[in-house]
């Protein structure tokens, strides 16, 4: 047996200046770490050259997609020890030279030569977008990162989000199942905007059609569901006429800056705004405003991060940008509430369902899991990967308050200020 792992868990621990808290099982069969803790599998030194060519969490992220890394153990365990190391940012790019003469990054580099060996640097997972100049969140730019998330096949996020085909938090009760909470949670957004016969709803990132069904179906609405994903269109469609619904939904593949037939009587946004980006957000924000009716209600449910202490400083996490969400950006909930505000609505609640969505990404890495061979054939094995790290990693943030979920109600309040609210608005929880 060979020695890769305790010379790479000596490396770390010299680079860190702290024990490691995970076991590194190498690709010769060595172990070396605490023992009981989750095990992090190298299964190929070109893992150490991916690190070696793009030291943080590009790196590790790149080996992961490719199979050269795994885990052993409670993949939730090991991402919580690995908080740190795994999904820390790296420095700004002008303190690079800076970097590059800390002794301990040099010895470090030093160490990964001598065990990965001196070659050119492996290509990229095919999984991993090829990053385009230009500026954000131009329509082209935003069609083409939501096709790469959701246009990954249809089957593959039947596999993954269950039959409700809901991509967003559910809405939890003890004992209750995904399909139970999913129900729940577009009830409940539905209540919030006081759906009622013969409104028109606007429903801004449609999906798959779960939320425009359950309001027409439910509560007698007219919908209209954009989005920009053909295979989400199609889906939604077939799934309407399926419900003999299709006097009453119509989807359109469109971007919410095009939409122009208002006004409507509420507008649902669920999980959408987080694509939008910060240089976005204002005319997201007087958009929807322009198409509702007075008094009409948002209902817009956005993942917030944690304000920094320097905004200036806060970067989209490589990972995620690259694998995951193109473009996409979170915003404190503060930054989001203030802008809709400037854009003349009136927020009248805001509700955190923060550990809701910690539950409901570890149902869908369940059901992720359990349907390994058949999630992919639909993708690919990196594309999988990506799915379980990302939904794995992002459950222990929810879970640790890194990040939140919030749904905000806001009002077009006319000039008389009767904004058709009742005096307790939270009787929208009561059911039954």
């Amino acid at each position: 047996m060979g020695d890769a792992a305790l010379r790479l868990t000596t490396l770390a621990e010299e680079l860190l200046g702290t024990p490691l808290p995970v076991r590194i099982r190498a690709w010769d069969g060595s172990e070396s770490g605490p023992p009981g803790a989750p095990v992090l599998v190298i299964k190929h030194r070109r893992a150490l050259r991916r690190l070696l060519w793009r030291p943080g969490e590009l790196g590790l992220a790149r080996a992961w997609v490719a199979g050269e890394i795994d885990v052993d153990g409670d993949l939730y365990h090991a991402l919580d020890l690995l908080a740190g190391l795994l999904w820390q940012r790296d420095a700004p790019d002008e303190d690079s030279g800076n970097k590059l003469l800390d002794p301990r990054l040099r010895a470090a580099a030093r160490g990964l030569l001598k065990i990965g060996g001196v070659l050119p640097p492996p290509p990229p997972p095919p999984e991993e977008v090829r990053r385009r100049a230009g500026p954000l969140h131009t329509r082209r730019r935003d069609k083409n990162a939501i096709s790469h998330h959701y246009d990954v096949g249809n089957g593959f996020y039947e596999l993954v989000l269950g039959p409700s085909m809901v991509y967003s938090c559910a809405y939890w009760q003890d004992g209750g199942t995904l399909e139970d909470a999913q129900h729940d949670k577009l009830d409940l957004v539905c209540r919030k905007l006081a759906l009622k016969e013969g409104d028109r709803l606007l429903d801004v990132g449609c999906g798959w059609g779960s939320m425009a069904v359950h309001a027409a179906r439910e509560y007698g609405v007219e919908v209209v569901g954009v989005t920009l994903s053909r295979e989400q269109a199609a889906y939604a469609r077939k799934r309407i006429a399926e419900e003999g619904l299709t006097d009453r939904i119509e989807i359109r593949v469109q971007d919410y800056r095009d939409v122009r037939d208002g006004p409507y009587d509420a507008i649902s946004s669920i999980g959408m705004a987080e694509h939008v980006g910060e240089v976005r957000y204002r005319q997201y924000a007087d958009q929807l405003f322009s198409l509702l009716k007075p008094g009409g209600r948002l209902l817009n449910h956005q993942i917030a991060r944690r304000p920094e202490r320097d905004e200036s400083a806060y970067r989209v996490d490589e990972f995620i940008d690259r694998y995951v969400f193109p473009d996409g950006e979170l915003a404190p909930l503060g930054r989001t509430v203030s802008t809709l505000e400037e854009a003349g609505f009136e927020i009248r609640d805001v509700e955190s369902i923060r550990e809701h969505y910690a539950l409901t990404l570890r149902r869908w890495v369940a059901n992720l899991e359990a349907n390994w061979p058949q999630a992919v054939r639909h993708s690919s094995p990196g594309r999988a990967r990506v799915w379980r790290l990302y939904m794995a990693a992002s459950a222990v943030s929810f879970e640790r308050n890194r990040i939140g979920v919030n749904q905000i109600l806001a009002v077009k309040t006319p000039e008389s200020g009767n904004s058709r609210l009742p005096l307790r608005t939270r009787e929208w929880n009561r059911t039954g």
